[in-house]
């Protein structure tokens, strides 16, 4: 499958955490007009529920991820 390009640089939510190298996670990504979900890589263990950037497609909805924090969002108090 080719790689969706559309969906680098969407911000997602880790729904299974990443294991690094030892395998990946999944994550929903607010994509198209909805969510869509794809297996997530990461260099290193990010846990379920973190905030995620996608940085590259691998095709076959898979995806590179980084941890990642809303520059614009104002944290809770």
């Amino acid at each position: 499958m080719a790689r969706d390009d559309a969906v680098i640089g969407c911000a997602g939510e880790l729904i299974i955490g990443t294991r690094g190298v030892a395998g990946p996670g999944e994550v929903l990504v607010r994509i198209r007009g909805g969510s869509e979900a794809f297996l997530a890589w990461s260099d290193e263990p990010l846990p379920r529920g973190s905030t995620v950037l996608v940085v590259e497609s691998r095709g076959a909805r898979q995806v590179d991820v980084i941890a990642w924090a809303d520059p614009l969002e104002v944290p809770a108090d």
